[in-house]
């Protein structure tokens, strides 16, 4: 069973992968078409790569309830657990390494992507295995994640006035 977990695990940082890839591209391609703007990247600020990363691990964590979470009462808190570790990766690892470095690179932002699907599907794989992972109200975690997914929304189109937000190609 637990092999199983990691197997979905796989599955999902895949998904996420080739998922994010068409969000970062998908509202340019549909030639900002509104219907996409709240689920795909609008620019290149760091905000909007979280939610390329979010929505992905978001979506998939209810395909993979479907096969295998109703049978795991923590599952909710593993997926959010895991969704936060890769959202705050994001930001840590790309004002890092542009403040050490000073300079910022699309190929390396890439990479932070790529690297923080893998950390935070590691992560959830791990807590699933160790099975202690602390949550008491798994349906709180599950609503945790639904107003992620909806700050998500409202900030694509009222963003607030801080480098988060700021497309660094315009600034």
């Amino acid at each position: 069973m637990k092999n199983s977990f990691a197997n979905w695990q796989i599955l999902g940082f895949i998904f996420t992968g080739i998922s994010g890839v068409i969000l970062h591209f998908l509202y340019e391609l549909t030639e900002q078409n509104i219907f996409f703007a709240p689920f795909s990247a609008i620019n290149e600020s760091i905000w909007e790569h979280m939610k390329i990363l979010f929505f992905p691990m978001f979506v998939f964590s209810f395909i993979e309830y479907r096969f295998i979470g109703k049978k795991h009462e923590k599952f909710p808190c593993y997926k959010l657990a895991g969704i936060l570790i890769g959202l705050l990766l994001i930001p840590t690892i790309y004002y890092t390494y542009t403040g050490v470095t000073g300079l910022e690179a699309g190929w390396f932002n890439i990479l932070i992507f790529y690297i923080s699907s893998a950390i935070a599907y590691y992560a959830e794989t791990q807590f699933f295995k160790k099975n202690s992972f602390p949550c008491k109200r798994p349906i709180v975690a599950f609503i945790i994640l639904c107003l992620i997914a909806v700050l998500f929304i409202i900030f694509t189109f009222a963003q607030p006035d801080i480098p988060l937000f700021q497309d660094p190609q315009q600034i």
